[in-house]
């Protein structure tokens, strides 16, 4: 179904076929499908976010701790884990609560989505 179905004179966004994501290039999204891709784009939207989520998505045990992230941020501590918030209620990280830290880690199948969305 390339280009999108067409529904009731209405042309509903091809989901792809791994990742069940709408894709914006193909049609139009409904208001659901817009909002939830708009959340995660907008949790990108931020360079120390940006940031926050490489250093996840390289770090060479897969996880990072908060603490660890503070320095190659360069901001406080509040302030990163505001951001890992962000990218938290996006869901592109999680967090797992080891005693006064928390380590966070990427959501590889959210990243894709927003991927798929694009292409």
């Amino acid at each position: 179904m390339e280009g999108g179905l067409v529904a009731r004179g209405k042309t509903i966004a091809v989901l792809d076929a791994e990742q069940c994501t709408p894709n914006v290039l193909a049609g139009s999204l409904d208001e659901d499908a817009a909002g939830a891709l708009a959340r995660g784009f907008a949790a990108l939207a931020d360079p120390a976010r940006l940031r926050i989520l490489s250093l996840l998505a390289s770090a060479p045990a897969g996880e990072v701790c908060v603490c660890e992230l503070v320095e190659p941020i360069g901001k406080s501590q509040p302030t990163v884990s505001h951001h890992l918030r962000i990218l938290g209620e996006a869901g592109l990280v999680t967090g797992d609560k080891r005693g006064r830290w928390v380590w966070y880690q990427t959501v590889p199948s959210r990243l894709a989505e927003l991927r798929a969305a694009l292409t």
